[in-house]
């Protein structure tokens, strides 16, 4: 059963080296072996790689000096990051799929369906860290004034509870799936702008240039 305590060390320190050394593409941790069977790490690492990703392209896209030609590529890199966001938190649900069936693990007759799967809230608790991040960071500044640190510490301790909250829930909600009271599935998202046999304007632009 993925451990919540250590997915969050995991989330932060992330977050803190790879500021420190900045990655432009996903590569994957090298402590960590994307194959192995029992390091639902490796995926959760990857995952939460596209957030961090995502993050830095956002700060970007809402940036008043940059040309045109930039912000299309951003907001290209945007779609690109957030849909391979979207495929490795199914991946982290499969991950679960797989570790119940091979521990024999069924849920029984009354057991229910969460509103969110643990690959959801572990994406949450992904952002969360990085808006933590983010947010302390705001708070060295020496450009600012009283008013910008009350803000800013009011939103870190706001987070802070809720970065708690979440990782209490989820616990709560892994265990309820690998005791059988809770039934686990992966939701696919099924995001139709990226296909281009999906997406109106890609395929009747297509159709009028053939």
């Amino acid at each position: 059963m993925i451990d919540v305590s250590i997915v969050n060390e995991f989330h932060i320190a992330s977050v803190l080296r790879w500021h420190k050394e900045p990655i432009d593409q996903p590569y994957g941790d090298p402590m960590l072996a994307v194959e192995s069977v029992g390091n639902p790490l490796a995926i959760i690492c990857q995952q939460h790689q596209f957030n961090y990703l995502l993050w830095h392209e956002e700060d970007i896209a809402r940036s008043v000096d940059v040309s045109d030609a930039q912000i299309a590529q951003v907001k290209r890199n945007i779609d690109k990051y957030n849909q391979a966001r979207n495929d490795w938190i199914e991946k982290v649900d499969d991950w679960i799929t797989s570790d119940l069936q091979r521990s024999n693990i069924a849920p029984t007759s009354h057991a229910k369906l969460n509103t969110e799967t643990p690959g959801s809230a572990i994406d949450r608790l992904s952002i969360m860290s990085l808006r933590i991040y983010h947010l302390e960071e705001q708070l060295d500044r020496r450009d600012i004034d009283q008013a910008h640190i009350d803000k800013v510490s009011h939103r870190l301790a706001v987070c802070r509870m809720q970065f708690a909250d979440l990782s209490a829930s989820l616990k709560e909600l892994l265990l309820d799936i690998y005791t059988g009271q809770k039934r686990h599935k992966t939701y696919r998202q099924m995001k139709m702008y990226n296909d281009p046999s999906l997406n109106p304007y890609l395929y009747n632009r297509q159709a009028k240039t053939s």
